[in-house]
């Protein structure tokens, strides 16, 4: 019984993949040098929480029985917050502190970024973006709603299975100056 907690589950590959995929997208240097996303330990969490979303965004209008790969993708991320929360030496006890906090934030955010792509007003996602990814009110935020939006879509189009066996591309991320 005990064994089984060091066993690999069947989605982990999946998931591995899946995970990659979202932080090496959020790792894009043009986000951090065109679209003025501090290169900060806050600003990698949000270009992350960014690219988690929008995967999650796509798997929630899926049936709940697909819905766990979400949950799985979710369970990861915050299990790799934890990871490099000890990493950069947040003492132990002040991790669940702090997961909690990320927690809160990742929340906020989904809800402010479904909200602002469901909305017919382009201006709340470009203001949520401003807010939240760059902490700053008014903050030129076009480029990356444009992504948003652009990913949203794609992902649209992305039948369930390539998310299932772990095998899903970001569109481009934004030119910056050169668009």
């Amino acid at each position: 019984m005990i064994l089984g907690l060091f066993r690999r589950k069947k989605s982990e590959p999946t998931i591995d993949s899946l995970y990659g995929t979202i932080v090496a997208q959020a790792r894009e240097p043009v986000f951090y040098t065109a679209c003025g996303v501090p290169d900060t330990l806050w600003g990698r969490f949000e270009m992350v929480v960014l690219h988690a979303f929008l995967v999650l965004h796509r798997l929630k209008g899926e049936s709940e029985e697909r819905r766990e790969l979400g949950q799985a993708l979710f369970d990861r991320l915050f299990l790799d917050f934890d990871r490099g929360l000890r990493e950069v030496g947040v003492s132990d006890t002040k991790v669940p502190r702090k997961i909690r906090q990320m927690g809160e934030a990742f929340y906020g955010r989904v809800q402010a970024y479904d909200e602002a792509l469901a909305a017919e007003d382009p201006g709340l996602l470009e203001a949520a973006l401003a807010r939240n990814v760059l902490a700053s009110p008014g903050a030129d935020t076009q480029e990356l709603a444009a992504y948003m939006r652009r990913t949203a879509a794609h992902f649209a189009a992305v039948p369930y299975e390539s998310f299932l066996a772990g095998e899903v591309a970001f569109p481009p991320p934004p030119q910056g100056d050169a668009a």
